[in-house]
């Protein structure tokens, strides 16, 4: 699996923030390519003080195949909006994880 960590204060409206999440999400659950294939999780800092995205996905091409879709570049610019200069994002590859 490969992967991406996306972090980032926050502190705009919620309302504007849950329908961005909420409609990309809504998204990728619609596309059978992705399905199975891709995992997207966004939470919320335990203080507050911003949100962690956290995303998966078994190959490459599946990566290329979500980034060739106009949802993908809606949302990224809304989060990098959301975000302002405090965006930080770590690309990972699983090397081990739990059966569960």
């Amino acid at each position: 699996m490969f992967g991406i960590v996306i972090d980032y204060d926050f502190s705009g409206d919620e309302a504007t923030w849950q329908q961005a999440v909420d409609t990309f999400i809504g998204n990728i659950d619609a596309d059978a390519r992705l399905k199975g294939r891709f995992r997207y999780m966004v939470t919320a800092r335990k203080d507050g003080t911003g949100r962690v995205h956290i995303g998966q996905w078994d190959e490459e091409e599946t990566l290329a195949h979500l980034q060739s879709q106009p949802f993908f570049g809606e949302f990224a610019g809304k989060v990098k909006e959301f975000a302002g200069d405090s965006l930080k994002a770590t690309p990972f590859k699983t090397i081990a994880q739990t059966s569960g």
